[in-house]
């Protein structure tokens, strides 16, 4: 199937589906009507997204189907309801950044149509999804992730629009691949390392699985790359407040004490050397390092009811069990303005690694 007929069979498939479920899943395609249905759902420059704040997955399909009051995964609970507090806007703000992080993850696997690529913690199908018109004619996409919540809703995705023979899901995590060896072109995965304890053996894996002269293309956020610090708050200056700033990192453990985390335990001189260990033969990383006046919050109170990640509380939760009812108040009164004013400093660390395995 040609790029442009895919395109027309999205298309028509959407429009099958009715305005609501529509204007949900063009977001993971990304056609090029995406910002009028999202009402230009460019974030102002000075207003974007912080990743390191985030560590983030993408939001999520809502097919119609799964609602909050049903029992999710936290990782299905997190992207399709607590990351961005289930509001319209504040998941505009989160896609005006995650979709050229998209873009290019996809550009640096050099995709070829005909190509069969593994999406490794597909989560929503962000990039896997992407990936559909670039493995054109010919190719097929495998969407894989720990979630079995996230699989049915991909898998639902899928099915509506006619992707049953281009695409295939498995369950499964990211340091043991339910895959044959040597049967992919192409690995990609975006913020999932941060989640997974055994980083070096997910990378003997992407190799495993690649055949020879197959491609791996990785996004991560190096989320200690920035000391954490109660002086500032979500990117807002904190001090007069660092006190009880202190109190909700601590209730969270978000402390120099939890280095071993996951999610804090590597840089990206380590991506590097696991490649190299895991046998890839080519490897170049690419570290983006950005601090600058930006926020990804719209405001206070959308603020309030959204997570940074699938292991965190949402900040209203994490503010109702660290601190007292005057104490919720003080830090309130000096935050809340400079939320709503969207005043605050974005830092980020972010690693673009590419690999390549050797052809024989």
């Amino acid at each position: 199937m040609r790029p442009d007929e895919l395109e027309r069979r999205i298309r028509e498939r959407l429009d099958a589906l009715g305005p609501a479920p529509r204007a949900e899943l063009l977001h993971v395609l990304m056609l090029p009507d995406f910002e009028r249905a999202a009402g230009n759902g460019r974030a102002n420059p000075e207003r974007g997204l912080s990743p390191g704040a985030m560590a983030v997955k993408p939001r999520g399909l809502i097919l119609a189907a799964m609602s909050q009051s049903e029992e999710l995964d936290k990782w299905a609970e997190w992207l399709l309801h607590r990351r961005d507090g289930d509001d319209d806007e504040q998941r505009r703000q989160a896609l005006s950044y995650l979709v050229p992080v998209r873009d290019r993850v996809l550009d640096n696997a050099r995709i070829a149509p005909g190509e069969v690529l593994l999406d490794v913690g597909a989560g929503d199908g962000l990039i896997a999804f992407g990936a559909m018109g670039r493995v054109q004619p010919g190719g097929r996409v495998i969407f894989s992730d720990i979630s079995e919540d996230l699989i049915d809703h991909a898998r639902a995705t899928a099915d509506d629009l006619g992707f049953v023979t281009q695409i295939s899901f498995l369950a499964c995590s990211a340091e043991d691949l339910a895959i044959e060896g040597a049967s992919v072109d192409v690995v990609t995965t975006r913020s999932v390392l941060i989640y997974v304890a055994d980083k070096a053996k997910a990378f003997v894996e992407f190799a495993r699985v690649l055949r020879p002269g197959g491609r791996l293309s990785i996004f991560e956020p190096i989320i200690n790359y920035f000391p954490v610090s109660a002086d500032e708050f979500w990117g807002y200056e904190a001090k007069p407040v660092s006190d009880l700033v202190h109190k909700v990192y601590e209730y969270e453990g978000w402390t120099a004490s939890n280095a071993d985390d996951p999610m804090m335990n590597f840089t990206d001189k380590d991506l590097v050397r696991y490649a190299e260990e895991a046998g890839f033969a080519e490897i170049g990383l690419e570290l983006k390092v950005e601090v600058k006046p930006s926020t990804w919050v719209v405001d206070w109170d959308r603020l309030l009811n959204t997570s940074p990640n699938p292991n965190a509380h949402t900040l209203g939760e994490a503010l109702e069990r660290a601190l007292a009812t005057d104490e919720r108040e003080r830090l309130a009164a000096h935050i809340r303005p400079l939320a709503d004013a969207g005043r605050a400093v974005w830092r980020s660390a972010e690693a673009y690694l590419t690999a390549s395995k050797a052809s024989h």
